[in-house]
């Protein structure tokens, strides 16, 4: 089973097969629009904007598990993101990241690349899951790790 087995919904409520993004770097990132972290869209984007013509893409999943801070309806969370901080990388649904309701694809991500001490929950917003080309999730990075640390390694993968 890889990442391109899972189906999703867009920011539209539109199912949206990974399988379109095969043969891609991906950086799957669970987000939210009123953390002390949301800067961290800065970031992506200009890691987006550095690397999507050369097979990189971001997935940003809205959550509002962690202290109720995506509170917004999809076009207000879309909406904002776009407007202040200039995104265009590929938004989807607001998901649940853990518990009873998790999303069968951060299921299979968390199993894939465990947190720390071997810990399958997602601690935070902005727990980053890094995909290569196959499909295969290749290392998870927390919510303290900014996008532009991880050059990097989205470089080597492609």
């Amino acid at each position: 089973m890889t990442i391109y087995d899972f189906t999703v919904k867009d920011i539209k409520g539109q199912d949206i097969s990974l399988n379109s993004f095969k043969g891609k770097i991906l950086l799957i990132v669970n987000t939210a629009t009123g953390c002390g972290l949301t800067p961290q869209y800065t970031g992506l984007q200009k890691l987006y904007e550095d690397y999507q013509a050369k097979g990189f893409e971001i997935l940003d999943f809205p959550c509002n598990q962690f202290a109720n801070q995506t509170p917004g309806t999809e076009n207000e969370i879309n909406s904002f993101c776009t407007l202040k901080y200039n995104t265009t990388f590929p938004r989807f649904s607001k998901i649940e990241v853990n518990g009873k309701n998790e999303s069968p694809l951060y299921r299979f991500l968390k199993e894939r690349q465990k947190g720390v001490l071997g810990s399958k929950n997602i601690k935070w917003n902005f727990t980053k899951f890094l995909i290569d080309k196959e499909g295969n999730v290749i290392k998870r990075y927390g919510p303290d790790k900014k996008p532009e640390t991880i050059e990097a390694d989205i470089k080597k993968l492609l």
